[in-house]
């Protein structure tokens, strides 16, 4: 029966037609209003969208403007520079040992820290009674590896008399400077913190490797395939996004490191261990430069993207998914 015929029928037996009314009380508009599964989903992203905005856009917002200034801490007149600060970089050799220094712990932390992980969490994953036990022991250092407690520690460990030298002595009869002379060394004790702190992306192989359904080991068994074969051929393709997960998020966290250059060798010797967000702090802190601290910051976000766009571009050639089979 249509709307026309059922308006109808109700003025024959003199009913009025069902209308929705126009003008709702507040409280009506309020109450409908909140029970809106929109306004339920804001609600609970507020948090976020508020922290986002106070704590991530607007002051990368900020700081662009500032990398086009001489902004230094306590001036009163901001004068705009243009690209200056910019300019200043490519002459400054300080920023481009700091550039070269982070690379260098990129390229070497990195792939030590993500096949420690994967080797930890291949044995984890083998039917143990304590393999929580285990797991939760190696997942610690990853929680507190970024204290300064745990720097200081890791300082004292690698000193002239510490334990490192304390054991190399008594196996080779002499001691490795590793913060002292040319520097060339320091940078080392802060790859093998890095790698120590191998605990969130061994979590995360762990549970790919759950995944991998055992149908395909016991295929490749029965056509004779040993241990390195299946892991070859069958674990490192089937966890590849994994690892491409892990590669993006510990490249991008190695570009940023940060604590462990400034308690344990402050940038030295000789600027050996002078990572980029170390430059950057002393720059903005140290000596006052805000515009130009910025100016870094920016450039290195740029290297990172760039980065990280190159790792999504190459891993098409080496990311294995079902729709490719």
């Amino acid at each position: 029966m249509t709307d026309t015929k059922k308006n109808s029928k109700a003025k024959k037996m003199n009913i009025q037609p069902n209308r929705v009314p126009t003008n709702r009380s507040f409280g009506e508009r309020v109450r409908r209003f909140f029970n809106n599964d929109n306004t339920v989903g804001y609600v609970f992203a507020m948090p976020f969208i508020l922290g986002f905005l106070g704590f991530s856009l607007i002051p990368m917002i900020t700081s662009l403007i500032y990398s086009f200034t001489d902004m230094t801490f306590g001036a009163k007149d901001i004068k705009f520079i243009g690209i200056d600060n910019f300019i200043t970089l490519a002459h400054d050799k300080i920023f481009a040992k700091s550039v070269w220094v982070t690379f260098k712990y990129v390229i070497l932390s990195v792939p030590l820290k993500l096949t420690f992980a994967l080797l930890v969490a291949f044995l984890l994953t083998r039917k143990s009674k304590m393999v929580t036990l285990y797991r939760s022991l190696y997942y610690i250092p990853s929680l507190v590896g970024g204290s300064v407690a745990v720097a200081l520690v890791w300082k004292q460990i690698f000193a002239r008399k510490g334990l490192f030298n304390t054991v190399w002595m008594d196996l080779f009869g002499t001691t490795v400077n590793w913060f002292g002379g040319t520097g060339k060394l320091a940078i080392f004790p802060l790859i093998l913190m890095s790698v120590w702190q191998f605990g969130s992306s061994m979590i995360i192989f762990a549970a790919g490797l759950k995944e991998i359904p055992e149908s395909y080991y016991e295929a490749a068994m029965i056509d004779g395939a040993n241990g390195f074969q299946r892991f070859f051929k069958i674990t490192l393709p089937c966890l590849s996004p994994i690892i491409l997960y892990n590669l993006i998020m510990q490249t991008i966290s190695a570009f940023m490191v940060f604590t462990q250059a400034q308690i344990i060798t402050q940038g030295g010797p000789l600027n050996e261990t002078m990572m980029y967000a170390l430059y950057v702090y002393n720059t903005a802190i140290k000596y006052s430069k805000m515009a130009y601290a910025c100016a870094m910051s920016w450039v290195m976000l740029v290297v990172m993207v760039i980065v990280t766009l190159i790792i999504f571009k190459t891993s098409k050639k080496w990311v294995f998914s079902e729709a490719d089979s």
